[in-house]
């Protein structure tokens, strides 16, 4: 069973991103603070859960959470300051938003820009160790979903509403096709999915 917080003395928030790895749309990041008191056997990092657990969970989250937090940086963000920065920069916005300012941060991963007078400490997996992060990777994941469901029937040839913006071989091979959507970072490559057609077969 994950841990509440990384740690008990001050007020924590949990923080975590989704869509890093996608060729199209926003990386979205969460924050959340949790009361002392919250438990769920069910919450877990968002990578682990079905579609239909994430949302439900989202529901408890948002309802339970003492303050909770999402916000977005788009693609033409994404390829004018990388996507490294792009998280970083989604991360510190959704702490901006929360109505209670905590006094520490455990960030999901290796790496993080520090936020203006707020300690923070990162957690390798820290989704599948911590309930405050893997509520924020729940949010970030639920809700970069739900905004790519709801801009796919636009450009269905990439058929966001299924592989959300991430680099499936149907993606990619409609890129290549279609070409890009005002969506598209345009900084990520996009590899022909015959390449790995060729690769598996030894050619």
């Amino acid at each position: 069973m994950l841990l509440n917080c990384y740690q008990k003395e001050v007020v924590e928030a949990g923080c975590d991103e989704a869509g890093r790895g996608c060729l199209a749309g926003p990386v979205f990041a969460a924050a959340v603070i949790l009361p002392a008191d919250f438990q769920s056997d069910g919450l877990n990092d968002s990578k682990k859960l079905t579609h239909y657990q994430r949302n439900e969970l989202r529901l408890v989250i948002e309802k339970e959470a003492i303050a909770w937090a999402v916000a977005a940086v788009d693609n033409e963000e994404i390829d004018r300051i990388n996507i490294l920065n792009a998280s970083f920069l989604a991360m510190h916005l959704a702490i901006q938003q929360l109505h209670i300012r905590p006094l520490h941060l455990a960030i999901d991963g290796n790496r993080f820009r520090a936020y203006p007078e707020i300690p923070h400490t990162c957690i390798v997996k820290g989704d599948g160790k911590y309930l405050n992060i893997a509520a924020a990777s729940v949010l970030a994941k639920t809700h970069r979903d739900e905004y790519m469901e709801r801009i796919s029937p636009d450009y269905p040839h990439y058929q966001w509403h299924q592989n959300k913006g991430y680099p499936t071989i149907v993606h990619r091979r409609a890129a290549l096709e279609y070409g890009l959507s005002p969506f598209h970072r345009k900084t990520f490559s996009i590899t022909d999915p015959q390449l790995e057609l060729f690769s598996e077969n030894g050619i």
